[in-house]
């Protein structure tokens, strides 16, 4: 009976609607890879999933099909689906990876699976989750094995989610990497089969590959046997040359061509030359080497996700929330003339009879007229229950991810002169009995500042310390946030303080007590209202603003700050309403708001 059930199911599907999966086989030859037993040049655009809307993830795939690629890369980031230890979501909003893989499938592309655990992409932490931070001695990406049960925890949930996505059993999967330009960080082998051997264990079959830097020591360090080699970047005969030298037997590929680059607050933004660019792809059509353009289309830092550069001790580079990367398509989703540069090149390499498909029609896009922000709150008549401890900690230690840390004490003996603070992470306001003293900024590589004289027999010290991006790559990527080491005055350090943690995230920000009076002390929120007839995407200009971070109907669209180079913020239409919006804005200088109003584009 079973039997006649089968049979009969396979007869009907064909007029039942039903779509027929059907396998693929995608395998690693000496110089090439097969998709069916047939040479496949991967012509992929990378995009990421949790920087993108998700009513926006299909625009932006047609976007990359048009533009000339069959292929998508996305990185997935660990810290951003498992949000408490063992708690995991890949399923709400832009964290239902399903449905994304779905979407790829449907536009008719193939897909390189990017899951880490480490990524980089300018993401706070290189995609890590905050809580390794919150044990003092933990070493990251090796064997050490606090690290790996967490590591062995994220495979085993994301597991069962792709592994019927791969081109094996029907789905766009075509590879998966492993890690993310290990070579540039470690050279723990063990800890990479390892990696490699746990996606195995919980049923990836498909291929694998590494990404490095094209130079001996990156790829001895970051490559696998077995596993395709892709360099980041690679558009030239001698980088392909290096990774023949590791291993003659495994195709290489261009993992990440640079069609633009990342920009760091107090910058100006980054725009590579395009001649460059459209050489090297040309040199990579040419050699008929496989290439991913990272990225096609970056998107947006939402909320606290931005991360930083530090490539030595006392640096400390943060990213602005802007991801358009000086990317083809940008932050909007629109075609820029690099898109159609690039597009007009790479359609030279079509078959006769082959065109390619119209470019999709960019997204509404609206103005707002000035919104005047008339109410305000404090943060100081805000504070949670505070927490004692004999010295400062980061703010790891007690289970915040990310956001602003309030730092309270009485000066007793030293009361006025040289504070210190040591390993700032990474923005501080200073306060002594209420009144603001000055900020100490990280990313200028300062740590003092000179405390007045008060009339008090005890003043009490505040610091009030805002966690910008954790480090994102190369060696200094431990980069716990706010007072990471010890305060000290004169000399003398500092003890016995109070700690409030001000995670300043969805929930806090709803239970703010706004009133109509004005701010009297800096650390001040905003709140106005406006309407909207119809919705679409916009810019918030927020350039007579000091610094701080925006909610808009309570998405956080990340941070500000007034030495630029970005002013305005992407605010797109799945943000906004018809009808009454509500906008709140902290700032950590200003007690006056300002305008903010809604512009086509960025400056």
């Amino acid at each position: 009976m079973k039997l006649f059930y089968a049979l009969c199911l396979i007869f009907l599907l064909p007029f039942c609607g039903i779509a027929q999966v059907k396998n693929h086989s995608f395998k690693l030859e000496k110089s090439e890879f097969l998709l069916d037993g047939k040479p496949y040049h991967i012509i992929s655009g990378e995009i990421h999933p949790a920087r993108i809307p998700a009513e926006y993830w299909r625009h932006r795939i047609q976007m990359a099909k048009a533009m000339g690629c069959n292929t998508i890369a996305a990185y997935i980031f660990w810290n951003y689906h498992e949000t408490e230890p063992g708690v995991f979501d890949f399923e709400t909003g832009n964290r239902n990876i399903a449905r994304f893989i779905r979407i790829v499938q449907e536009e008719g592309m193939w897909l390189l699976f990017r899951p880490g655990p480490y990524v980089c992409a300018e993401w706070d932490f290189g995609g890590l989750p905050s809580y390794l931070l919150s044990i003092p001695d933990i070493k990251v990406r090796c064997m050490d094995p606090r690290y790996t049960e967490a590591v062995e925890r994220y495979i085993k949930a994301l597991a069962p989610v792709v592994k019927d996505f791969q081109v094996t059993k029907g789905g766009p999967v075509v590879m998966v990497q492993v890690e993310n330009e290990y070579g540039s960080y470690g050279n723990d082998r063990t800890y990479m089969k390892w990696v490699q051997d746990e996606w195995k264990e919980n049923g990836i079959e498909v291929p694998f590959y590494t990404a490095d830097g094209a130079t001996a020591p990156m790829l001895e360090a970051g490559t696998l046997p077995g596993a395709a080699i892709g360099l980041d970047p690679g558009a030239k005969a001698e980088h392909f040359a290096e990774t023949t030298k590791v291993n003659p037997n495994v195709p290489s590929f261009c993992s990440e061509l640079y069609p633009g680059w990342l920009t760091h607050w107090g910058e100006k933004w980054q725009h590579p030359d395009t001649a460059v660019l459209l050489r090297d792809v040309k040199w990579l059509m040419d050699s008929k080497k496989s290439l991913n353009f990272y990225v096609i289309h970056g998107g947006t830092n939402f909320g606290y996700w931005a991360g930083a550069n530090a490539f030595a001790p006392d640096q400390y580079q943060p990213d602005v929330t802007s991801y358009d990367y000086d990317a083809p398509i940008n932050e909007m989703g629109q075609a820029t003339p690099k898109y159609y540069a690039l597009r007009n090149l790479l359609a030279k390499y079509l078959p006769a009879n082959q065109q390619l498909p119209s470019v999709p029609a960019p997204m509404p896009v609206i103005e707002i007229p000035e919104i005047a922000l008339t109410k305000s709150a404090s943060v100081w008549d805000n504070l949670p229950v505070a927490i004692q401890t004999p010295q400062p900690k980061p703010m790891e230690m007690f289970g915040q991810k990310g956001g602003f840390i309030l730092y309270r004490t009485q000066l007793i003996g030293q009361k006025k002169g040289k504070l210190r603070i040591t390993e700032l992470h990474d923005y501080a306001t200073v306060f002594v009995d209420g009144k603001y003293v000055g900020k100490i900024d990280r990313s200028k590589v300062e740590n003092s500042i000179e405390l007045p004289a008060s009339a008090s027999a005890n003043p009490q010290l505040d610091i009030l310390v805002e966690g910008m991006g954790r480090i994102n790559f190369a060696e200094y990527m431990i980069d716990r946030k706010g007072i990471t080491d010890r305060v000290s005055l004169n000399g003398m350090t500092l003890m016995d303080w109070q700690v409030f943690t001000l995670p300043f995230d969805e929930a806090y920000v709803q239970k703010l007590k706004f009133a109509s009076t004005e701010a009297t002390r800096p650390g001040a929120f905003f709140k106005g209202e406006f309407n909207l007839a119809n919705v679409g995407d916009t810019y918030l200009d927020v350039s007579l603003w000091e610094k701080g971070v925006v909610w808009v109907n309570g998405h956080n669209l990340g941070r500000y700050w007034n030495i630029g180079p970005q002013k305005q913020l992407y605010c797109p239409a799945p943000f906004l309403k018809k009808g009454k919006n509500e906008i709140v804005i902290f700032d950590l200088h200003q007690l006056v708001p300002k305008p903010v109003k809604g512009v086509k584009s960025i400056e």
